[in-house]
């Protein structure tokens, strides 16, 4: 089951409220989510499989490329498509055609979650409404991830749309992902919360050694930035702000894992890596073809 929706339409923390745990990472900023994240959840005799996905964006670098590939993919491996859709924005002819285009894509049933019905003006949410019974004319569902609200009506519709089959996965697994990726993404969370400007989407996190038969857990993280002038702005005046970053994303992993970890932060250079293939590959990005924009 494939969840899609624009940048900040609050997919990752629909994802994370349906699991019942802290899987994608949320920030108030926009597009935070990079690459796909899977949820599972296993209830009786059902087992939904849930991908978070990068949101619907006008791609503007090979970064953006890859993530809307991501996006897109994910679309074509569905067995039902739900939309989320930020419902305190009405909804905008251009925001709507991205939409509908990258649905084309897909062939699986649609369903949609109305979000943010909490804080959304009824205008706004009506309009969304309409919306939806002109362009998709299937099942719709108010809902606000943030609080709760509606988000068990709406995993009770999903149930039922299940296609039979097997379990994919052991019935106490929660996500598909390596723990690594996890921890890694934790970290970048918690840069998107304590750093402002273009640090945010400047970095990437990675883990580059993780003894889990040690007490603590030891861990040594790679934060790669783009340009000289943000490797101070990461560590801050006498270490301050990466002293910081490192004692706030401690917390987070320790109560992810459930043990005492080591935490060792390490700034290193990887120049323009959103924009370099072999970087990009190397930091676990799924690439597009080369095209002529590249090329020149």
């Amino acid at each position: 089951m494939t969840l899609v929706g624009r940048p900040n339409a609050g997919k990752s923390t629909l994802l994370n409220a349906l699991i019942g745990e802290h899987l994608s990472i949320v920030t108030p900023k926009a597009q935070t989510t990079w690459q796909r994240v899977t949820g599972i959840l296993t209830v009786e005799a059902d087992q939904l499989i849930f991908l978070d996905t990068p949101g619907l964006l006008e791609a503007r670098d090979l970064m953006q490329r890859a993530m809307l590939g991501a996006a897109l993919e994910a679309l074509a491996e569905a067995d039902i498509v739900l939309l989320v859709v930020d419902t305190t924005r009405s909804p905008s002819t251009k925001d709507g055609a991205r939409i509908l285009a990258a649905l084309d894509q897909a062939r699986a049933p649609q369903r949609v979650a109305l979000n943010k019905v909490d804080i959304a003006s009824e205008p706004s949410i009506h309009a969304w409404e309409d919306w939806v019974d002109t362009h998709l004319g299937c099942p719709r569902f108010r809902i606000s991830a943030e609080v709760g609200t509606g988000v068990d009506d709406l995993l009770a519709a999903l149930r039922v749309d299940l296609p039979p089959g097997p379990f994919l996965y052991p019935e106490d697994e929660i996500a598909s992902d390596p723990v690594r990726f996890f921890v890694a993404e934790l970290v970048r969370e918690t840069i998107f919360e304590q750093f402002q400007q273009e640090i945010p989407y400047s970095v990437f996190c990675q883990v580059e050694e993780y003894r889990e038969a040690q007490d603590p857990v030891y861990i040594q993280m790679n934060i790669y930035f783009e340009r000289d002038s943000q490797k101070g702005m990461l560590i801050g005046k006498k270490g301050a702000a990466i002293r910081a970053l490192g004692e706030a994303s401690r917390a987070k992993i320790e109560h992810f894992l459930g043990r005492s970890v080591y935490l060792d932060l390490w700034v290193k250079p990887l120049k323009a890596w959103r924009k370099n293939r072999a970087h990009l590959s190397q930091l676990g990005f799924r690439l597009p073809a080369e095209d002529e924009t590249e090329k020149r």
